[in-house]
């Protein structure tokens, strides 16, 4: 976790906002290590579950408030409730470690420094929804953070954690490792089931839901890294001091990514609804000599916003009410150098690549928008073009099968809103005003390349 304790003017440290939990021990000698965590109350959290039954185990998850962490926001406790009881059938955990969204890089640290918190989270959510499976299906480009939980697993299985009688209780527990092959839409949920049973991932029709028929036709509990590793700290810790933090609605702890054109980037963990204005200051700002231009507060997917959403609160409501979503809290920040056009348009030729090409509107309509956005870029656009790009992104927001084209949609409609005149700007001069042969912008991109003012 990066921190910058600069002290402000009522002569307070921003680094006291923060609250350290799943990145505590993080910056100490071999902390992905079973003996390290359960030198920091490692699972001592899973010793109170399992004095509890399953249901009071959900209901106090559910009091707690703990919200899904992988961009939704949907309460925890609640879709553990929605497994049905008593059906006879397996019940399955999944949990959801594909992480490849532009901007995001939460899951992965945490897995890599700190991998027993999921597995105990894993163990605790488990026991609720009454499992003896379930998986983790990373992302595998990721190779050290594959092995690193490979040998977290091993751990705990030898420690009694994980396996038979888990510590006496009478609760047995398997856990499978499954790496992914690179595919973004795989982070969807029921494309994620898909490709974890062995078949191509695309997304479902739903209904069913995957807490009747997920994994295996069975009822399945698909749940995000962070949210399934801040179980545990509730646990031990209790709901009542969970909630003390964030806001009624929003409550906890969580991760935010600071990334993009900072002082000092990384993983800052505080309180829900945190603002980039504070966050910043932790940072060390926007990098020497520029201002910031634009940013997004949850990954390339949500909607982005401009400097003056500095002071809006980093949680769900917040977010929400100022036109954006939280999602996974990838702050990518974005100075003045930067061409709005040629972001949009790389994000959209991401999107268009990881289409899965099952549904029509995303198909089609990413493809048709990075043909239009390569074309302003290269000043060969028409302003009619721009009511084209709003219309194929209307039409691809809300009736795609999955949130994949509603997150293609998102930087369009909203570059378009706050930066319209920049798309203007590479239509009427026939290309991009931060070229360099035009402009000064990115000279200091690169020192060594002669810039005609």
């Amino acid at each position: 976790m990066t921190m910058a304790p600069e002290i402000d003017e009522n002569g307070t440290s921003p680094e006291k906002l923060l609250a350290p939990v799943l990145s505590a021990f993080w910056d100490q000698p071999e902390s992905w290590t079973l003996e390290t965590y359960e030198r920091h109350d490692g699972y001592e959290g899973l010793k109170k579950a399992l004095a509890m039954t399953p249901d009071d185990l959900i209901a106090y998850v559910k009091d707690a408030g703990l919200r899904g962490r992988g961009g939704a926001g949907f309460p925890t406790g609640m879709k553990w409730q929605f497994i049905p009881q008593g059906d006879g059938k397996p019940h399955y955990l999944v949990v959801n470690a594909d992480e490849s969204e532009p901007g995001t890089c939460k899951d992965m640290p945490l897995l890599f420094a700190n991998p027993h918190s999921l597995i105990e989270g894993m163990v605790i959510a488990c026991y609720a929804i009454r499992s003896s499976h379930a998986f983790i299906y990373l992302r595998g480009e990721v190779v050290p953070v594959l092995r690193r939980l490979h040998e977290a697993v091993r751990e705990a299985y030898a420690a009694g954690y994980l396996g038979k009688n888990i510590l006496g209780s009478g609760i047995d527990l398997d856990v499978v490792v499954h790496a992914g092959a690179g595919a973004y839409i795989c982070g969807e949920e029921t494309a994620l089931l898909d490709s974890l049973e062995g078949r191509r991932g695309q997304p479902r029709l739903r209904p069913p839901f995957p807490a009747v028929a997920g994994l295996y036709a069975s009822p399945t509990v698909v749940n995000n890294v962070e949210s399934i590793a801040s179980v545990p700290a509730i646990l031990h810790r209790g709901k009542e001091w969970f909630r003390s933090m964030g806001s009624e609605k929003s409550p906890g702890f969580t991760l935010y990514s600071l990334s993009g054109h900072v002082t000092s980037p990384g993983q800052y963990e505080g309180p829900m609804g945190l603002t980039l204005r504070q966050l910043l200051d932790m940072g060390g700002g926007i990098r020497a000599g520029h201002r910031l231009k634009f940013w997004t507060p949850g990954g390339s997917s949500t909607p982005m916003f401009t400097d003056e959403h500095l002071d809006v609160p980093l949680d769900y409501e917040g977010v929400g009410a100022a036109g954006s979503m939280l999602g996974t809290k990838a702050l990518q920040c974005f100075d003045e150098t930067t061409c709005v056009v040629r972001a949009v348009t790389r994000w959209t030729e991401f999107y268009a690549h990881e289409s899965c090409g099952k549904c029509t509107p995303c198909r089609e309509g990413t493809y048709w928008l990075v043909q239009l956005l390569r074309d302003i870029e290269a000043g060969k656009g028409e302003m009619s073009d721009l009511d084209k790009l709003n219309d194929i992104a209307d039409t691809i927001n809300g009736k795609s099968f999955c949130a994949l084209g509603d997150g293609a949609a998102a930087p369009i409609f909203s570059s378009l809103k706050y930066f319209r005149d920049e798309y203007e700007q590479h239509i009427t001069g026939k290309g991009c005003p931060f070229d360099p042969a035009k402009s000064t912008a990115w000279a200091d991109r690169n020192p060594h390349q002669e810039v005609n003012a």
